[in-house]
């Protein structure tokens, strides 16, 4: 399947995009290229489809431009081709709340067009995070052990998303290629140290693992060389909350560094830290850095809870 047919299908199957409705591609510097397939299949679904650029943003939740934020609160269908992710943002929020269907690629690859997560069965995909957000619905407290080290914290009363890659109705957004069940704990809940030894948003695949200390829901130290850059990355304000705990639901999906691909790798559960006021959470930064955890021990309300 050529690269055309294949955005064609995304368009189709994870956003639903109908010839009648209004259609804008936002992209930046480092995604034009990409942005432009998506931008051609466009053309053979709607009749006037928008694709516009900026400059690439420094970091994962940074907004965009005010004119690009009111042409997304004003349009029906809008998908984010970026370098960093939009997800997060208020331009994104307040565009869903009008109701347009968002669908989010930060960092997407040719080659992630190619194979991995997008391929995967999105029934499946479905299926599974459904049954891991009813859990944590459910639940109170959740302990995450990696090696020797043991992380808590708190879900009390906060919902779950369900992150399908299939967006189908209004207000409704998300990752795409996507699969994984999230969370925003308690702000001041986490405590303990957890091992990261997967990827973190902006940095990469990590080479030796790194050992976080949270305090009260907040990031009190991060060993090693990326442990700095991920504090750097935070800053010393509110980027430093916790802010979420997903669980990985696309067996496709491939660790690669790339976060928009590795946080939804099937037997993985990741964390981040800063912004959550899009998914149920009170915090307001403008960053949100995700760092995964392979095949770590996870209990919800001392129940064991299967990841593989």
């Amino acid at each position: 399947m050529n690269l055309k047919n294949t955005a064609k299908k995304v368009l189709v199957q994870n956003l639903n995009l109908k010839e009648n409705e209004s259609f804008l591609i936002v992209t930046d510097d480092s995604k034009q290229k990409i942005a432009e397939i998506f931008y051609e299949a466009s053309k053979t679904i709607v009749q006037n489809p928008l694709l516009i650029k900026m400059a690439d943003r420094e970091k994962p939740g940074e907004e965009p431009p005010i004119n690009i934020s009111d042409l997304m609160r004003n349009s029906n269908v809008v998908l984010c081709i970026t370098e960093h992710s939009l997800t997060h943002t208020k331009a994104r929020i307040n565009a869903s709340k009008n109701g347009a269907r968002i669908g989010t690629m930060p960092g997407i690859t040719i080659d992630m067009l190619e194979k991995g997560a997008i391929t995967a069965d999105y029934n499946e995909i479905e299926d599974l995070t459904l049954n891991y957000c009813a859990i944590l619905d459910s639940g109170k407290k959740v302990v995450i052990k990696k090696n020797n080290s043991e992380l808590t914290l708190s879900i009390d009363s906060r919902s779950s998303i369900a992150s399908t890659g299939v967006f189908k109705h209004p207000g409704e957004s998300g990752n795409i290629p996507s699969g994984e069940s999230y969370i925003a704990p308690l702000e001041d809940s986490a405590n303990g140290q957890i091992i990261i030894d997967g990827s973190i948003s902006g940095i990469g695949v990590i080479e030796e693992p790194i050992t976080l200390t949270i305090n009260s829901g907040r990031l009190i130290e991060a060993t090693g060389e990326d442990g700095e850059k991920l504090k750097n990355l935070l800053g010393k304000g509110n980027g430093r909350k916790i802010a979420e705990l997903g669980i990985g639901t696309n067996k496709a999906a491939r660790l690669s560094g790339n976060i928009l691909e590795d946080e939804k790798v099937y037997s993985t559960v990741h964390i981040a830290f800063g912004s959550n006021q899009s998914f149920g959470g009170e915090t307001n930064a403008d960053v949100h850095i995700d760092c995964v955890i392979k095949d770590p021990k996870i209990w919800i309300d001392s129940d064991p809870i299967s990841i593989s």
